[in-house]
């Protein structure tokens, strides 16, 4: 990112997860309550596993923030691991006990996790917990509340963000991309929180089914941000073109092995008069007749709605095992189950919009600048006004 910079530390079974955000502007008030329920979602979901019953995410912020406004300085904010209290004698930052229970030395990897390619970039494979215990996706609750102060920003300017789930393993709900209309019949406490929640029986069934088989499933996750003024990212070098750094945002998020913006997939086999989006007159400036484009052209965002898609390959911890070696013998061995998920398909849409959030935020920060928010909403107001004969945001 450019004007952010977001660095989170901490371990899946450890004390607590950190997270520090710079590059805020001071004086930007902040909502306590709506960072905790961005957490709370990140929890939820039909077939999420028993940690989700022991941790109650709430945020502590304890650097950058005075009487809830940023100060300019670095945002910290800590999210207690209440389950570091059973991992206490394996999990100690000083001294662990070898003889505690779960203390036993990892030495069998999981394909499909970062256990086995962690451990030898890093020289731990004499035991792989050293690796896994950051690469888990319990990381992604220091991202979720990086990601819930960024859309607070965004809002200030009228800036929204929605998700849903479109398919949980071959299960679908919606074919191709969202739109902003659809996902807003998205019920935030349905169990897998698609845009259609009375379809999803069939979905909490094929979860019941994976789990009696000892399986695991992925899907695919769609977000739509509206408000965004044309402009945002980069047509003319490479590494700040908007769509590159949310494709890289997008595919950082543990299991997302594919992304799409706008009609991205379905595109490559059309006719170019079939994808592109015809440009005409509208009563409030500019506007298209489709939006295949997603909201981005040549980098750039160009007004209309973004449009994203991610794909989540299934969960790599199965209760069944998966075929494996065992790194201090060498000899064939099944990997060990540790409490899991079926899926954490319900969880994803938050944790995609945290993303997507912390991009944008980042990329119309770079445009207004300002390191008062003062500065920053005249900078709006000035961006808004010259931009008025041609866009005018449909939030």
């Amino acid at each position: 990112m450019r004007r952010l910079r977001l660095l989170t530390g901490g371990e899946s079974h450890g004390p607590r997860l950190t997270t520090i955000l710079e590059g805020l502007p001071a004086g930007l008030p902040l909502d306590r309550a709506g960072i905790d329920a961005w957490l709370k979602r990140r929890q939820h979901g039909f077939g999420r596993g028993g940690r989700q019953r022991i941790e109650t995410d709430r945020v502590e912020i304890t650097g950058g923030l005075r009487g809830g406004r940023t100060l300019g300085s670095p945002l910290v904010l800590t999210l207690v691991n209440r389950d570091f209290d059973n991992w206490k004698r394996v999990m100690d930052p000083w001294e662990i006990d070898p003889g505690a229970a779960g203390a036993r030395r990892v030495t069998i990897p999981r394909p499909g996790h970062a256990d086995l390619a962690g451990g030898l970039g890093t020289a731990q494979t004499g035991d792989l917990r050293n690796v896994l215990e950051r690469a888990s996706a319990r990381e992604t609750a220091a991202r979720v509340a990086a990601g819930a102060v960024a859309a607070q920003l965004l809002a200030r300017y009228g800036i929204g963000i929605r998700s849903g789930v479109l398919q949980v393993g071959s299960e679908t709900v919606h074919d191709g991309p969202p739109g902003w209309e659809l996902l807003g019949h998205v019920d935030p406490t349905s169990p897998l929180v698609t845009p259609k929640p009375e379809d999803e029986d069939r979905l909490v069934e094929a979860v019941t089914a994976a789990r009696n088989a000892g399986e695991t499933l992925g899907g695919v996750v769609g977000a739509v941000a509206r408000g965004l003024p044309p402009g945002l990212g980069s047509h003319v070098h490479w590494d700040r073109k908007l769509d590159g750094r949310l494709a890289r945002a997008l595919l950082s998020i543990p299991s997302v092995k594919a992304m799409a913006i706008g009609a991205g997939i379905e595109q490559a086999g059309l006719k170019g008069s079939a994808v592109h989006d015809p440009i005409v007159p509208g009563q409030r400036g500019l506007k298209r007749t489709s939006n295949n484009a997603g909201g981005l052209e040549g980098g750039v965002t160009n007004g209309a709605d973004l449009v994203l898609r991610a794909w989540f390959k299934p969960i790599s911890t199965l209760r069944r095992g998966l075929p494996s070696v065992d790194l201090e013998t060498g000899e064939a061995a099944a990997t060990a189950w540790e409490r899991s998920d079926v899926t954490a398909i319900g969880a994803a849409p938050v944790i995609v919009e945290a993303m997507v959030a912390l991009i944008l935020a980042d990329a119309l920060l770079e445009t207004l600048g300002g390191h008062a928010i003062e500065d920053t909403d005249a900078a709006w107001k000035a961006l808004t006004a010259r931009l008025a004969p041609w866009w005018s945001p449909e939030l």
